[in-house]
C-alpha cells in the first residue's frame, strides 16, 4: 500500500458537505467517521495528523507496530534522518513541540481504536505508557510516553495593545481586534459572526459557532460595537451577498467572508508597523481573559465568557493575574505573621507565660 504518497484532498460530498480524503481506504473510512461526529476543522486536523504519521512510518495501517509508534515519537521530537518527512510537513528541520506530538498520537490512537472495533486490526499499536516495576501492583501507573510542561500563555501589555490598535488601518480591523482583546473571542468565532449575532441594544454577542459546537451569549465592551458600527456604515460593501459580518474589502474577493489567513495577515501587518515582536489572535484572547481576572471577575464568569467546557482550562488565568495572586499571598502572609508574633511585652512583664 503506497502510504508514503498520501495526498490530502477536500471534495464536495453528497448534500454539498465537504469531504476530506487521504487516498487510503482505511484512513478515508475513519475520516468519514470523524466527519459524522466532529466539526470540519477537527476533520482537517485529523487528516493532517494522519498524513504526518503515515508519511514518517511509511507502512499501511495493518502493518504498524508499537515500535513504529515509538520511533515516530523519537523522529518528531529530535529530528534527524528518520524525520525527513517531518521537515517537509512542518517546515522545520528540528523536532516539533511535545504538545503537537501528543495530539498526533491521540489522533493515531483514535484511528486504531476505530479499526480495532471494526475488526480491521487485532490491537491498538499506540502504547498507553511505558511499564515500570509497579505495573503489577498498580496496573495503570506506567510512565507516560510524553510529558509536556504546562506553560503560561503570552499576553500583551496595555501599551502593546494600544500600539497594535493604533497600527490598524480600517474600522473592520479595529472591530475584529476589539472582539478578541475586549470580548475574548477566538479567531474562528470572530470570523463566524453573522449580522444577527450582534445584539447592539444589549451590547452582547451571540457566538453560534464556538469550539466544539458550543454556543454562548456574552457581553462585549461598547468600544467593539462602536467600531462595528463605523465599519458597517463606512466600509462594508453594500452588495455583499453574505451575512458574515467581516468580509474582504478589496480585490477580486471583495464582499466575500474574510478567511483565517486574511485575519492573520491583517494582524501581522499591524504588528510589524507597531514594532511588536508578538501579537497573535490567541494572545489577544489570553490578554482579555487575564485582564478580566485581574479586575476581579469570578473564575466561573471568565469560564462562561471564554467558552471553556471545563473550569480547569480557565484556572491558568489565576497564575497570569499577578495582582490577584499577590493580593492572595499578602493576605495569607499577614495572617501567618500575626500567628507567629512573639509574646506581647505586657504579658512578659506580668510574669505570665514564664517557665
Amino acid at each position: 500500500m503506497p502510504v508514503v504518497d498520501l495526498c490530502l484532498t477536500a471534495s464536495s460530498g453528497s448534500g454539498g458537505s465537504a469531504g476530506v480524503r487521504l487516498g487510503v481506504p482505511l484512513l478515508d473510512a475513519y475520516l468519514e467517521f470523524v466527519a459524522a461526529r466532529c466539526r470540519p476543522n477537527t476533520v482537517l486536523a485529523t487528516a493532517f495528523d494522519l498524513k504526518v504519521f503515515f508519511t514518517v512510518v511509511a507502512k499501511g495501517p495493518a502493518e504498524v507496530t508499537p515500535g513504529d509508534v515509538l520511533g515516530f515519537v523519537t523522529a518528531q521530537r529530535v529530528g534527524g534522518d528518520t524525520a525527513t518527512a517531518v521537515a517537509l510537513v512542518d517546515g522545520d528541520g528540528g523536532g516539533v513541540s511535545t504538545r503537537t506530538v501528543r495530539r498526533r498520537l491521540s489522533t493515531v490512537s483514535g484511528l486504531f481504536a476505530f479499526l480495532q472495533a471494526r475488526g480491521d486490526v487485532a490491537a491498538n499499536p499506540v502504547p498507553r505508557g511505558l511499564p515500570t516495576r509497579r505495573e503489577r501492583s498498580r496496573p495503570r501507573q506506567g510512565v507516560p510516553l510524553l510529558r509536556s510542561a504546562r506553560t503560561l500563555p503570552t499576553i500583551l501589555s496595555p501599551d502593546e495593545v494600544d500600539a497594535l490598535t493604533g497600527a490598524l488601518r480600517t474600522h473592520r480591523d479595529r472591530a475584529m481586534v476589539a472582539a478578541m482583546v475586549l470580548g475574548g473571542l477566538r479567531r474562528c468565532e470572530v470570523l463566524g459572526l453573522r449580522m444577527q449575532d450582534l445584539w447592539f441594544g444589549e451590547r452582547r454577542v451571540f457566538v453560534a459557532e464556538g469550539k466544539g459546537g458550543h454556543q454562548r451569549l456574552i457581553p462585549v465592551s461598547g468600544r467593539f460595537f462602536a467600531a462595528v458600527k463605523d465599519y458597517l456604515e463606512c466600509e462594508r460593501p453594500a452588495d455583499a451577498a453574505t451575512d458574515q459580518v467581516f468580509v474582504v474589502l478589496k480585490g477580486p474577493r471583495r464582499g466575500q467572508p474574510l478567511s483565517a489567513s486574511g485575519l492573520d495577515e491583517v494582524l501581522d501587518g499591524a504588528r510589524r508597523r507597531a514594532g511588536l515582536g508578538k501579537a497573535t489572535c490567541h494572545q489577544l484572547r489570553h490578554t482579555c481573559l487575564t485582564r478580566l481576572r485581574e479586575a476581579g471577575m469570578a473564575l466561573e464568569a471568565i469560564q462562561a465568557q471564554a467558552g471553556h467546557a471545563s473550569v480547569e482550562s480557565t484556572r491558568i488565568y489565576l497564575h497570569l493575574g499577578d495582582d490577584w495572586l499577590a493580593g492572595q499571598y499578602r493576605r495569607a502572609a499577614e495572617a501567618i505573621d500575626a500567628q507567629a508574633l512573639p509574646e506581647h511585652p505586657a504579658t512578659v512583664l506580668s510574669g505570665r507565660g514564664r517557665r
